[in-house]
């Protein structure tokens, strides 16, 4: 099993993250977001650096589809993040890529992870509880690849529903987001089962491994995937007006 190069990271998040629609413009691709938030509304490059006049231009068809201007940053590109600084562009939500193989996972104990999709209403209010709303349920439905939500249960108590989760795969990649528990349910090894029932789904469903994208500044979830052992495959953060 060879391991996936940065860009096939960057790939799978995109895919199993989608924006609206994808415009091509110059050296960009800026994403329409659709009140989906930043990463689907984003525009990236793959050039280390671009001139003041195709920013200008992203800019311009940024505010055409009713977006504020959004550079995400990827590595390797330090002159073009240095360049929006200069006018002006705030960094914010540094981000970590993280993944493991799916055959690290231990299975997860009966209960604890229900896989199912569409989301059910129990899911999708354990999402708009955590601010992830019915524009961000859209784009977990544009997804192309397989895909399924997901409803921890809490240990104790099986009847109870302790987080939910999305998990989507794009080849070998199966990418996790959407991880909400419970302000209730912390501490009590929900969020361990949860990633194990993703990763035995991702198993099951031809990929090998499982990743997400999570904050810096998120210690706790920071804490989670390390002690799963995942480690950072990549990196990025927004340069924004």
């Amino acid at each position: 099993m060879s391991t996936p190069q940065l860009q096939d990271w960057f790939d799978a998040l995109d895919a199993t993250w989608p924006g609206k629609a994808v415009h091509a413009l110059g050296p960009w691709r800026i994403r329409e977001g659709a009140g989906g938030g930043q990463r689907v509304s984003a525009a990236t490059t793959a050039m280390a650096d671009v001139s003041d006049a195709e920013i200008a231009e992203a800019e311009e068809f940024h505010r055409s589809l009713g977006q504020n201007p959004l550079f995400q940053i990827r590595p390797g590109q330090e002159a073009l993040d240095a360049r929006l600084a200069a006018r002006g562009y705030g960094k914010n939500d540094a981000t970590h890529l993280r993944a493991a193989p799916v055959t690290q996972f231990e299975p997860a104990p009966y209960l604890r992870s229900i896989m199912h999709w569409p989301p059910l209403a129990l899911t999708r209010e354990i999402w708009a509880g955590d601010h992830i709303g019915p524009e961000r349920v859209a784009v977990m439905e544009r997804a192309e690849g397989k895909k399924t939500a997901l409803i921890g249960r809490d240990g104790n108590d099986a009847d109870r529903a302790s987080g939910a989760a999305f998990v989507a795969t794009h080849g070998a990649i199966a990418m996790l987001h959407a991880l909400v528990v419970l302000p209730n349910m912390r501490r009590r090894r929900s969020a361990h089962y949860m990633m194990c029932g993703a990763a035995n789904w991702a198993q099951d469903n031809g990929a090998n491994w499982l990743a997400v994208a999570v904050t810096q500044a998120n210690a706790g979830a920071g804490a989670l995937y390390t002690s799963l052992k995942m480690p950072v495959v990549g990196e990025y953060h927004y340069r924004g007006l």
